[in-house]
């Protein structure tokens, strides 16, 4: 059998190579570049505060460390939050117990409470960036090391070099998130399979389960990169030459392999299903009735036949059914990318398009270079393995991002980076093992002009490069969370302590700081006190200073009237990477709307009590001034409904449906308007999910 996988497939590791790294060097180098990365990543985000997530996952890391329990913020696994948790909790982090919650917003509200105003949110942020430089440091050694024996030691070297000196990974390797950690342990995952499906060695096994249980554990999307492994194994198995009965038992192994990866997922949680016994605790929405809100009859079953048999713990499920609902079938977002309109999701060109973008130009094109070379197959055959499995990952990501949602920009296509970096490093091996003089001079070229290029970029998270405009041109383009994530609050803080605080001026702060931010800071804002600011919002033409984001600029479907192009054609009087401010007078004839609307989700979903009944005069009064939102006028069918009131609720209905920018949207609208007209029980009918809320 051994002699037969060794005819079909290649050694794991270069027998003759032109440079030969010893083993302790390879170390030192690979530790020297991580540390270096790390150093570059801090100096470079030392602007940044918060991104929108963070603190919401810091809090649910922290209930993690001291109680055991996972109910806050399911919609993640606990890698990095168990991780970023353990040390916080450690340096004296202050939690209250927990209590009953609604829906996301009130857990937002909860976790963001608890570390702007109970805490120091400044020194909780220093304390979160050393544990996750350390755990994507790590995830990085294991992706090097394993590069190192899927492709060798220099092209490890190499690729490693590639990612970072990438803006986008620079940007990542400090935030309490997910996107990065996934995307290194799914990288990890189907080369540590290329080991272990090439061996069938015990260890070889062991590791390839534990780098999947990691991926599992650090962001629901990995069950793209279980079936990747799963299909690897699969292809690898087949194609080697051999009896029926080998087959079948290396095929038991490559099961074992995900029952072990399974395993590891569990152990993360636990080893419970759920945190005590009873149930239907917990969770801001039910566990079964957070699965029914997703609109796939056959996503729906297999969730709850997976939480029936308790196949998966029950917090992992419900965060699988938020993945399903928001990422898959997509949030009710208005998506601009490559400066076309979109719903839910961008043209199925997007996953590639975006690190076009995205990265520097340098490090695109040696990887094109390292493509050509594949296909011109003069690239060491030992590498085609890892570059099959890594470009199968690659196919499936693209694939579900071309038919699931696209709102959060390139860290959604994180994980597409490691065939990039892994072309661009075998390119310069190539060159500097095979290379004529000209070609190792073109390729030095590239590699400086990407250091030049990258290096020096300050705010990382907001880098784009000339084709899409840089920076500061990106939002005409662009509209994801990978133009901006509320990074710039900061300086937001600092430039109104110097610029308004002395003046009383009271700005309208439409970036995207949380309300326990700007208490715990100080800092005062139009809408603070919706009762006392109501004369703010009594003319078309509103006054005063404006923080944005540069993505409020991009056009919006939800938008219909294109109220902000009047921003647009404004100059800012400040701007500190993509925060803009604005001073003047704006005709703004649908702001009132929006502020009797926002006022109306307040009194649902962040007051400590929901009070239904302003929320039904709010929303009222907004859908009279302005009936073209969908989002207000679908909630309000919903409170209508709840109060019995068939006919307001119809007409409610129907205006979400004429104005929603979606046909799905509209024919979920329309079915149920059908079911009210039927003259059914109300009660049985009961609200509809509204899909601004995901």
């Amino acid at each position: 059998m051994e002699a037969n996988i060794k005819q079909d497939f290649p050694k794991l590791l270069p027998v003759r190579r032109a440079v030969d790294l010893k083993l302790v060097w390879f170390w030192c180098l690979t530790i020297g570049l991580i540390l270096a990365g790390i150093f570059r990543s801090d100096l470079a985000t030392r602007l940044d505060s918060f991104t929108l997530d963070e603190a919401y996952h810091i809090t649910a890391g922290v209930s993690y460390a001291k109680t055991g329990s996972f109910r806050i913020n399911p919609e993640h696994p606990p890698l990095t939050k168990l991780a970023v948790g353990a040390v916080v909790a450690a340096n004296g982090f202050k939690l209250d117990p927990l209590r009953p919650m609604t829906d996301k917003h009130d857990e937002r509200k909860f976790a963001e409470e608890e570390l702007y105003l109970k805490n120091d949110p400044v020194a909780v942020q220093q304390q979160a960036r050393m544990a996750m430089f350390l755990v994507n440091g790590l995830l990085l050694l294991l992706f090097t090391v394993l590069l190192r024996r899927t492709i060798g030691p220099l092209a490890a070297l190499l690729t490693l070099t590639y990612l970072v000196i990438d803006p986008t990974v620079a940007a990542h390797l400090p935030v309490v998130m997910t996107d990065l950690p996934v995307a290194l342990a799914s990288g990890s995952a189907v080369l540590a399979a290329v080991v272990a499906f090439r061996t069938w060695q015990a260890s070889d096994l062991l590791l390839a389960a534990g780098c999947l249980g990691l991926a599992l554990a650090a962001k629901h999307s990995a069950i793209i990169t279980a079936v990747g492994v799963a299909l690897t194994g699969l292809i690898m198995i087949l194609l080697v030459r051999g009896s029926w009965k080998a087959r079948g038992i290396n095929f038991l192994k490559m099961g074992a392999v995900m029952v072990g990866a399974i395993i590891v997922l569990w152990g993360f949680y636990g080893f419970r299903y759920r945190d005590s016994p009873q149930a239907g605790e917990f969770f801001n929405r039910p566990l079964a009735i957070k699965i029914d809100d997703i609109q796939s009859a056959g996503s729906k079953a297999l969730l709850h036949t997976l939480a029936d048999a308790r196949l998966l713990p029950a917090s992992y499920l419900w965060g699988l059914a938020d993945t399903f609902r928001a990422g898959v079938e997509g949030r009710a977002n208005s998506v601009f990318a490559f400066g076309k309109l979109s719903f839910t999701r961008a043209p199925f060109y997007y996953a590639p398009g975006i690190w076009v973008a995205k990265l520097p130009p340098g490090l695109i094109v040696l990887t094109l270079c390292g493509l050509v070379l594949l296909c011109l197959r003069q690239l060491p055959r030992q590498t085609y393995p890892a570059l099959a499995a890594l470009g199968l990952l690659f196919c499936l990501f693209w694939l579900a991002l071309a038919t699931g949602s696209t709102y959060g920009g390139v860290r959604h296509a994180l994980s597409l980076l490691p065939l990039f970096a892994a072309l661009g490093g075998l390119a310069v091996t190539y060159a500097l093992e095979n290379g004529n003089l000209p070609l190792r001079v073109a390729v030095a070229s590239l590699s400086l002009a990407s250091l030049v290029e990258a290096l020096p970029v300050v705010r990382p998270w907001e880098y784009f490069n000339w084709f899409a405009g840089r920076s500061e041109n990106s939002y005409k383009y662009f509209n994801d969370e990978g133009v901006d994530l509320t990074q710039r609050s900061g300086e937001l803080i600092r430039y109104y302590n110097q610029h308004l605080k002395k003046t009383g001026e009271i700005p309208y702060i439409w970036y995207g700081m949380r309300r326990s931010e700007k208490q715990r800071y100080n800092i005062h804002w139009v809408g603070e006190d919706p009762e006392k600011d109501s004369s703010r919002y009594t003319s078309v033409w509103v006054t005063g200073t404006f923080f944005m984001p540069s993505t409020a600029l991009s056009p919006n479907l939800y938008d219909k009237d294109d109220q902000m192009a009047v921003f647009r054609k404004a100059n800012p009087v400040a701007r500190m990477g993509n925060l803009l401010v604005f001073k003047g007078k704006f005709y703004l004839p649908n702001e009132r709307a929006y502020w009797l609307g926002g006022k109306g989700f307040k009194a649902l979903f962040i007051d400590s009590k929901p009070d239904t009944a302003k929320a039904i005069r709010y929303f009222s009064a907004a859908m009279k001034l302005y009936p073209k939102s969908p989002i207000m006028d679908w909630e309000l069918g919903n409170l209508y409904l709840m109060r019995n009131a068939r006919q307001e609720a119809i007409h409610a209905y129907e205006l979400a449906r004429t104005y929603s920018p979606d046909d799905g949207m509209k024919q979920v609208l329309t079915s149920h308007i059908n079911k009210l007209k039927s003259g059914g029980d109300l009660r049985k009918i009961g609200p509809l999910r509204n899909p601004g809320l995901e």
